[in-house]
């Protein structure tokens, strides 16, 4: 069964977050866009590149009322060392999400049992904390933020706009399309 569409379900988390540790849960989500930002583990080589390119455009997410958690099964000790050690995790301003219990990585489905880490996945969560896109990569295959903002633009429009939806490639305002039978074979 696919989690899209789906209530994010209920955790709490310890997260290291401007130089602080704070607790997350789902109810912190309500209200707002959120990304789940699930990665292997820190001191790596392929996430600190994701996210160094997450930090570099989270001002335009929160231009777009889009919260960012980057989630990893290390502690949140181990997050406040890597970015403390880290060039480019010392830049990241959004919250660094522990799940050393593995708890968050199962409710997502993207924990790989056999090593306790978390698979590349990418949640959107929309505003009544349900989750509205999914992405998965394999862990030797990074992704792209700009690819990212742009599927949160799409999403954020399509739930403005009910009968309208995004096409390929679509990109903020760029035509869209009024699904009927007008436009049925003719596409």
């Amino acid at each position: 069964m696919s989690l899209l569409n789906t209530e994010v379900k209920p955790f709490k988390a310890t997260a290291y977050y401007n130089g602080e540790f704070i607790d997350v849960s789902e109810e912190s989500l309500k209200g707002q866009w959120n990304i789940f930002f699930f990665y292997p583990a820190d001191f790596t080589f392929v996430c600190p590149t994701e996210l160094g390119d997450l930090a570099d455009n989270y001002e335009a997410f929160k231009k777009l009322g889009v919260e960012i958690y980057s989630v990893s099964t290390d502690t949140h000790f181990t997050h406040k060392a890597w970015h403390d050690s880290s060039e480019t995790i010392n830049k990241l301003q959004y919250p660094m999400l522990a799940d050393p219990t593995h708890a968050i990585s199962r409710n997502f489905e993207v924990l790989i049992e056999e090593d306790g880490v978390a698979e590349r996945g990418t949640f959107v969560v929309d505003p009544d904390g349900k989750i509205q896109i999914i992405e998965l990569n394999a862990g030797n295959i990074g992704r792209n933020a700009e690819e990212l903002l742009r599927k949160v633009k799409a999403a954020q429009y399509v739930r403005a706009n009910p009968n309208e939806v995004c096409p390929a490639k679509w990109e903020e305002g760029e035509e869209t399309l009024a699904p009927s039978l007008d436009l049925v074979g003719k596409i």
